[in-house]
């Protein structure tokens, strides 16, 4: 039966005026009494003409942020998708529990995780500029979701039902024979849209947590662009062992979800990350490991089933199918995108310490089995402001693999209970396997030079590369040294006339494209002075968003910085510490057809912002 979900949230447009002055400062001083005036000398030959320098870019260099939303308190955004027909869908993750206010379009309060969209407006159809939406002041403004255009309608919330047609909630997660409830997930992330029709199709969500889930709900929109709810599912993981905390992902060029594993236990810059996944106490105390082990129970899990992408490859289906991509690498995967030409992906690691990844498919539209990268940089000489200073690009091949063969060394590791711990040993991948690996050494270490007990004297072979891929790409060079790299977005159509040179953008020739990558805090390994990355501290905990322009083949050899958040006031406390009219720990990243990109904040902001900006050149 369908149901009418008309939970728009508010609407405002708000125009802002901005005046900007510039004073001048000057010396003053006593002048002292002028010289004689000497006898003028004889005019010397003219020099040769020098050669013409550059012409220089034309156009202001500073782009423009215009805000398009806020969510409530407690909130970020999360979730950014913009659909082919220009429909923008974004989540309210873990609001406030105490948020109360409601208004005339909307009858529930956005106290919990929330999936939405912004209807009645086509943002593929925008004009040049729009106003900002204000930032709330009322204790009730900033309990809502407050726009710049369009309307905030709610399409589900954790725990909704839709009548008995979900008894079992949206969002909330079970163990894999799905007769317990392990949590009730507040933390919607991740939006794909696949179309069906004109105005219609399957909408995808992620939920985030340990464990973790993705939700389909079948959608379609009326005459007034308002969406109608008609059928909704939880996806069932439990073939692929359940995942851990679904994050951000993005859809497919040809039309499949691909849903990131974020949290892998026990993640540290300089070991592996499987110290205490078996470790009783370890177990019994940590909330999040031991959620992990009540969704297999009474099987062990395995920590190597976890930490992938993972791709829908039959998501129209009644019963849609997940394959966890293993030859994409394990580690704290924030998103992947492919490029247009199905075989490119870049990925990144969201985590103190982490890499920026490339792989490379055999295939094209097939990711299971490629090569494996890690980026190298190299940051401009003399520079190291945030805002200012890039870097070059080199790619540091790890492998290739394929995840049968991957899979198989996986299994190796299954069944490793509790009571197969020993402290100061690991039955796991150890950083000295992983030194070996890197060395080129012929067989992997023996248990008393610190290898893992399962590989121990064993022939080496790749299986290091696939999954303990940081600690692999470090020990082989690449940079691993981001801190909270984030959502890494592209335009493909953008993207295929600027590399192919096909005719995607109408009335628009495209001669360049870039990938976008969110950072949201620029400091910790960052700022370090140590390493390939020692930047400034003066951004901070504000972040900002960095691009690449793609070349020949959809590579990157360079990362720039756009656009910055406000100088971190560590004297001031809350969200003063980022000036609210500037960026605020950037998370997610969509590019428009236009140019502009959407950015949502994850940042200690009393409302987070979903922000639009114009790149000075696009």
């Amino acid at each position: 039966m369908e149901k009418e979900l008309l939970r728009g949230i508010r609407y405002s447009a708000l125009a802002l005026a901005v005046a900007m002055g510039l004073s001048a400062c000057s010396l003053d001083g006593d002048d002292g009494e002028d010289g004689a005036i000497g006898a003028e000398g004889p005019q010397g030959e003219q020099g040769p003409q020098g050669d013409q320098g550059p012409q220089g870019d034309s156009g202001d260099s500073v782009g423009k942020l215009t805000r398009i939303a806020t969510v409530p308190l407690g909130s970020e955004v999360t979730g950014i998708f913009l659909s082919d027909e220009g429909d923008l869908f974004f989540n309210v993750q873990h609001p406030s529990g105490t948020n109360t206010a409601t208004n005339s379009i909307n009858s529930m309060p956005i106290n919990t995780g929330t999936v939405g969209v912004l209807a009645g407006v086509n943002f593929n159809n925008l004009p040049a500029t729009l106003p900002d939406s204000p930032v709330p002041a009322s204790d009730e403004e900033k309990q809502l979701v407050m726009t710049a255009i369009g309307q905030y309608q709610v399409l589900g919330q954790t725990g909704d039902t839709y009548e008995g047609e979900l008894p079992k909630g949206l969002g909330h997660i079970y163990t894999l024979d799905g007769d317990t409830l392990i949590l009730e997930n507040d933390m919607p992330d991740f939006n794909g849209f696949l179309p069906t029709g004109d105005g219609e199709g399957y909408l995808f969500s992620n939920w985030e947590e340990l464990p973790g889930g993705m939700s389909r709900m079948q959608i379609a929109r009326d005459e007034q662009g308002m969406w109608a709810v008609n059928d909704v599912m939880m996806l069932d993981f439990s073939p692929v062992w359940g995942t851990a905390a679904n994050c951000f992902g993005s859809m497919s060029p040809w039309g499949t979800p691909l849903t990131s594993e974020e949290w892998v236990v026990d993640s540290s810059v300089d070991s592996t990350t499987n110290a205490n996944w078996n470790n009783p106490a370890a177990v019994a105390t940590d909330a999040r490991l031991g959620r992990m082990w009540d969704m297999t129970a009474p099987d062990v899990p395995n920590p190597y089933n976890y930490g992938y992408i993972a791709e829908v490859t039959e998501p129209a289906t009644d019963e849609p199918v997940i394959v966890k991509h293993l030859a994409m690498g394990r580690y704290e995967h924030e998103n992947s995108t492919v490029m247009p030409d199905g075989r490119t992906v870049y990925l990144s690691q969201d985590d103190t310490g982490g890499v920026l990844f490339k792989f490379v498919a055999d295939v094209a539209e097939d990711l299971s089995a490629g090569t494996l990268y890690g980026a190298k940089l190299t940051q401009d000489s003399g520079q190291n402001d945030p805002a200012t200073t890039g870097f070059d690009v080199e790619w540091v091949e790890l492998a290739s693999g394929d995840n049968l063969t991957i899979r198989a060394w996986i299994d190796e590791y299954n069944g490793l209970g509790t009571d197969d711990y020993v402290e100061g040993e690991s039955a796991f991948i150890t950083m000295a396997d992983v030194e070996a690996w890197a060395n080129g050494d012929a067989t992997y270490p023996t248990v008393a030079n610190g290898g893992g007990k399962i590989t121990a004297g064993a022939a080496m072979d790749d299986r290091v590369a696939f999954l303990e891929s940081r600690a692999a790409a470090k020990m082989k060079g690449a940079t691993a040294e981001w801190r909270k790299l984030e959502g890494i977005s592209v335009n493909h159509k953008r993207a295929r006339e600027a590399v192919e040179g096909v005719d995607t953008i109408p009335g628009e020739v495209v001669t360049e494209a870039y990938v976008y990558i969110g950072i949201s805090d620029i400091d910790n390994t960052m700022v370090d002075g140590e390493g390939d990355m020692q930047l400034s501290a003066r951004v901070k905990d504000c972040g900002g968003v960095y691009r690449a322009r793609l070349g020949e083949n959809y590579d990157i050899s360079r990362i720039e910085p756009v656009v910055m958040g406000s100088t971190y006031r560590s004297s001031l406390t809350g969200a003063e510490r980022c000036d609210v009219d500037q960026l605020s720990q950037p998370d997610n990243v969509i590019v428009m057809n236009d140019g502009r990109i959407l950015i949502g904040e994850d940042g200690f902001q009393q409302n987070n912002t979903l922000w639009m900006y114009e790149p000075a050149k696009k």
